[in-house]
């Protein structure tokens, strides 16, 4: 697989707490709505390395106990990037839940 974060897979997102690694995806999702009716090139880079970095927590071994949450949050990415038909799923609401890791982290939580 090629990463587009190579230094986050090469080890360094493992020294991540879950809620930055979660802040920084939904750093993402938030590029993803920003940039979503701009650019759909820049909408689909953000969409792939949203993915990556959810990929990359998912095969973290510290969160085996959260893989259900990880894994739904992004089956619901996925379902927004695709219109959120089967679940009804927006980027807004993705972008509120993912804020809040990102304000976990920045607490220091």
């Amino acid at each position: 697989m090629i990463y587009r974060h190579r230094d986050l897979a090469a080890g360094r997102w493992g020294k991540l707490s879950l809620a930055e690694q979660l802040g920084n995806v939904g750093s993402e999702v938030g590029r993803m709505l920003r940039w979503k009716s701009r650019d759909e090139r820049l909408v689909a880079g953000a969409f792939e390395r949203a993915l990556e970095l959810l990929d990359l927590t998912l095969a973290d071994p510290r969160w085996r106990a959260r893989l259900r949450e990880i894994a739904r949050a992004r089956e619901l990415l996925c379902d927004a990037a695709a219109g959120g038909s089967q679940y009804g799923t927006t980027l807004a609401d993705l972008d509120r839940y993912f804020l809040a890791f990102a304000v976990a982290a920045r607490a220091g939580l």
